[in-house]
């Protein structure tokens, strides 16, 4: 059967076009199909959260029996944190705002991916086209899934093709953080930084250790880990390999066929001190094979690669100045195996900063080059396309009592798109010791991939995605242990890149708003951690008033761990609104995962989770069915 209707709907890049067997080329799915979305979906605004979880009384009664008495009592400890400003600087002197996922809350979550983890964080939808493996994408506050830079120790890893980086293949293990910044950060990064940046803070060494694990859960669910650590006064060594495979589940609505998922991730750092001055090494790899349905459900797989090599140098000149020079090489690529299809990313980049600190200014400046190769062959024709950037950038940080002051810029010099200049300017005043309020405004651009430009329906004539954007907010601090946070966001988007049906090629033709609240609380003390965010917003078509595709107006999400001596137990919870998808409109859910880390003796541990607790069945993307009820247990041991 040959399908003769051929569709690209832009937004992730929809291109959907059969060959004459009728089987849609995985390589060019896999390029441009993760959310099988239109930037603008059309309808009437989402209705808001109308959700009721159902629960044993009895089970309600004893979770928060157990975990609720945090709400009377906690110590909080400066964080330090780079993503923000690309220096070392702590958490409550950022005025932007700006989330820690710590790594005891990673070791909790039993989380299977980056994605995972990330669902439970306010302001963040993940879309998924099923089960592990599948298709993932994120918006970050309403902006586009190819809006938000992931970096893994700084290294951009957003493919040059699609745009967004594969958060389904970051295996949890290799992380010791995660630090995410939302709104524009493109004066600090470049392309792709719209709506934020999230930066993978992968482990360190501090002393020798070797730490094992083995896992089994639902759906024939088999994970193995082996991390290794060497330390003394002038070096580190570490090295990282985890193995994570599951038969899976139906994850078509339409269908019983299981899809499964293999991944092997190895992990290598190594540091070496000197008296002022340290270099470091880094290399991560993370490789398998992901089943899938195509358009016809036929049951077709590919193979997948991800990795990111980098060497860095850090040099302390004196009291005032140090250097750091940072070079990378990241490879994204993708083998269809039931054709020759493929596509492929790769980027080399040379990126050198100088601090330094004069009086009450903390600035910085530096060079950034980037060499970026993508090709890609499929229905029978491909490209190879090669593009370089040259940025320069200097940014200055200046704290003066209860005033805080960030401003930056950046000038892009585009191989394709030529000249551009980013900002970004915020502001911090500390009203006392509990009442704070910043704001924060600054523009990015996104420029459009190779598939936007060579693809399917591509357009060389093609302009940059650009965007402005406002955030104010407040914070109180009430005691020691607790703190209420304010949060509005304004981000414009013009140059908007969509497919133009008439023209039968992408255009930029549109404008797009994302405008909304966050409400935040958070308590913390040596047994408990609570926190609870809702948002509330709209991602909209500013040309036809109509709501973005699959994100929701409204969510809450709650995290809370209660510590019994050396164990540890937690609740998440997210609840999201409905949502538009093509021609439906996605029902709100709520789904609810227990987690709990059992000190056995001083070597062993249990580590269990219970997924989706109440078994509810949702989606994220129309057809693709979410995980239902699981279990997963793990078994840790510690051979220091």
């Amino acid at each position: 059967m040959k399908l003769e209707k051929s569709t690209r709907e832009s937004g992730d890049r929809l291109i959907t076009k059969t060959d004459t067997e009728g089987v849609i080329s995985e390589a060019m799915r896999s390029l441009i199909s993760p959310y099988m979305q239109n930037k603008f979906a059309c309808g009437e605004a989402c209705k808001g959260i109308y959700m009721i979880v159902h629960f044993p009384k009895q089970s309600l009664f004893f979770i928060f029996s157990i975990l609720f008495p945090m709400l009377l009592a906690s110590q909080t400890i400066d964080t330090i944190v780079v993503t923000a400003t690309r220096s070392s600087i702590p958490l409550n002197q950022v005025s932007a705002p700006i989330t820690v996922i710590d790594r005891e809350q990673i070791d909790l979550s039993l989380a299977k991916d980056l994605s995972q983890i990330l669902r439970f964080e306010a302001g963040l939808e993940i879309g998924r086209n099923g089960g592990p493996g599948q298709t993932t994408s994120i918006f970050m506050r309403g902006t586009e899934s190819n809006h938000v830079l992931v970096l893994i120790d700084g290294v951009r890893i957003n493919p040059g093709t699609i745009g967004g980086a594969a958060l389904q293949n970051i295996s949890p293990e290799i992380i010791e953080r995660i630090e995410i910044v939302k709104g524009a950060r493109s004066s600090l990064y470049g392309t792709d930084a719209i709506g934020g940046v999230i930066n993978v803070i992968t482990k360190k060494v501090n002393s020798s250790s070797i730490n094992t694990s083995v896992g089994y859960g639902s759906f024939n669910n088999r994970t193995a880990l082996m991390d290794l650590g060497y330390a003394n006064q002038s070096s580190e060594l570490g090295v990282t390999i985890n193995s994570n495979q599951t038969d899976g589940y139906a994850i078509r609505t339409d269908s019983d066929t299981k899809r499964g998922y293999e991944n092997l991730t190895s992990n290598a750092y190594y540091k070496q001190k000197f008296s002022s001055s340290d270099i470091a090494m880094r290399y991560w790899r993370s490789e398998g094979k992901v089943e899938y349905l195509d358009f016809f459900l036929s049951p077709l797989d590919q193979d997948y690669l991800n990795e990111s090599t980098a060497f860095e140098i850090n040099n302390v000149i004196s009291d005032q100045f140090k250097s750091k020079i940072l070079l990378s090489h990241i490879k994204d690529d993708i083998k269809q195996n039931q054709s020759t299809d493929y596509v492929t990313s790769k980027r080399n980049v040379f990126d050198a900063q100088l601090d330094f600190s004069i009086e009450k200014h903390n600035i910085a400046a530096g060079i950034y080059i980037s060499d970026e190769e993508a090709a890609s062959f499929a229905w029978g024709s491909g490209y190879t396309e090669d593009t370089r950037s040259e940025e320069f950038f200097i940014q200055d940080s200046i704290i003066e009592g209860k005033h805080r002051v960030f401003i930056a810029t950046r000038y892009i010099d585009h191989e394709t798109f030529g000249d551009e200049i980013v900002w970004n300017a915020e502001y911090g005043f500390d009203l006392n010791d509990r009442i704070s309020f910043s704001g924060s405004s600054g523009s990015g651009f996104r420029a459009p991939d190779a598939t936007d430009r060579f693809g399917f329906g591509g357009n060389i004539n093609l302009l940059p995605e650009e965007s402005n954007d406002i955030q104010l907010s407040a914070s109180f601090k009430k005691n020691d242990n607790s703190s209420y946070k304010f949060e509005i966001f304004d981000t414009q988007i013009s140059n908007l890149i969509e497919y133009d049906m008439n023209a039968n090629k992408m255009q930029n033709i549109g404008r797009a708003s994302m405008k909304g609240m966050q409400i935040g609380y958070q308590y913390t003390d040596d047994i408990y951690v609570f926190r609870a965010d809702v948002i509330n917003q709209r991602a909209k078509n500013d040309i036809t008033n109509s709501d973005l595709l699959r994100r929701a107006d409204q969510s809450l999400t709650l995290n809370i761990s209660r510590k019994f001596n050396e164990n540890i137990f937690g609740l998440s919870l997210l609840a999201s609104g409905e949502r538009k998808d093509f021609g439906v409109t996605l029902p709100g859910y709520a789904i609810v995962n227990l987690t709990a880390k059992l000190k056995v003796t001083s070597n062993l541990s249990i580590n269990a989770q219970i997924e989706n607790i109440t078994d509810k069945d949702y989606q994220t993307a129309s057809n693709y069915r979410m995980q239902g009820a699981s279990v997963f247990i793990d078994l840790t041991y510690n051979w220091q």
